[in-house]
């Protein structure tokens, strides 16, 4: 891990987040300082952090929606301080993507050492995200099965068991394609978006999560429950061709 990784501190309890955040500053951490959401997106906006130590009960907008916002919009790491024994801030905040949490009162060690955690694991994703923008995409086949549907690469139609075409819209068609040439290979949200419009145009400056759960309900036996476009936390998504149609 990077000891100079960037963190933002955000809660609204002035004394707990300076403290969080001269304990992180004094073990080498580039460390910032947020009261409230606002505050929190005015500095990711001046300079990106590596994660972000979201607290869930603030005023304003609370710590659930700006996690749920976050992760619509990057991989930045994100622990949550939720309420000592409060199970269902903790399940709600790994619901919307929150790599970790730490209940209040906050022990600093802890929280140290699962901040280092995720920042490894970010570590590890960046080097996957390197290696898949370095290495060729894999051939693929003219027709690739991807559950219980098959995509034709040179027609760029998806088609179903029973042969019928199954709309797509072109930013859905190149997401598939992406994963169809690159099977068994975690694709991190920065390379999907490379893959699939590497011009960088604004009209597709949308979440990949709200495309790739539009491609589940038309892949999946069971969207709920993906088996062909699998999400690995804190990484991205895997497409795996032997998933049963």
């Amino acid at each position: 891990m990077a000891e100079t990784a960037a963190i933002i501190v955000c809660d609204d309890e002035p004394d707990l987040r300076e403290a969080v955040a001269e304990y992180l500053a004094r073990r080498g951490l580039d460390v910032r300082r947020a009261e409230d959401a606002v505050a929190l997106r005015r500095l990711l906006a001046e300079r990106p952090a590596d994660l972000v130590v979201l607290d869930i009960t603030m005023p304003g907008e609370d710590g659930l929606s700006v996690a749920r916002a976050l992760r619509a919009e990057s991989d930045v790491g994100i622990v949550m301080l939720t309420a000592a024994g409060d199970v269902v801030d903790r399940v709600a905040g790994l619901e919307v993507g929150a790599d970790d949490y730490v209940a209040k009162p906050v022990d600093l060690r802890e929280l140290l050492a699962r901040l280092r955690a995720v920042l490894r694991r970010r570590e590890a994703a960046h080097g996957a995200q390197l290696a898949a923008a370095a290495t060729p995409a894999v051939p693929a086949g003219k027709r690739v099965r991807m559950g219980r549907t098959w995509l034709d690469l040179d027609l760029r139609r998806l088609t179903g068991a029973d042969g019928a075409e199954i709309p797509l819209g072109p930013s859905e068609f190149a997401l598939l394609r992406a994963f169809a040439e690159r099977p068994g290979r975690v694709l991190t949200r920065e390379i999907l978006l490379d893959l699939a419009h590497p011009r960088g145009d604004e009209h597709f400056d949308r979440s990949i999560d709200v495309r790739i759960a539009r491609i589940r309900r038309k892949i999946e036996a069971v969207p709920e429950r993906p088996a062909v476009i699998k999400t690995v936390r804190g990484a991205g998504y895997v497409f795996d061709p032997t998933a049963e149609a």
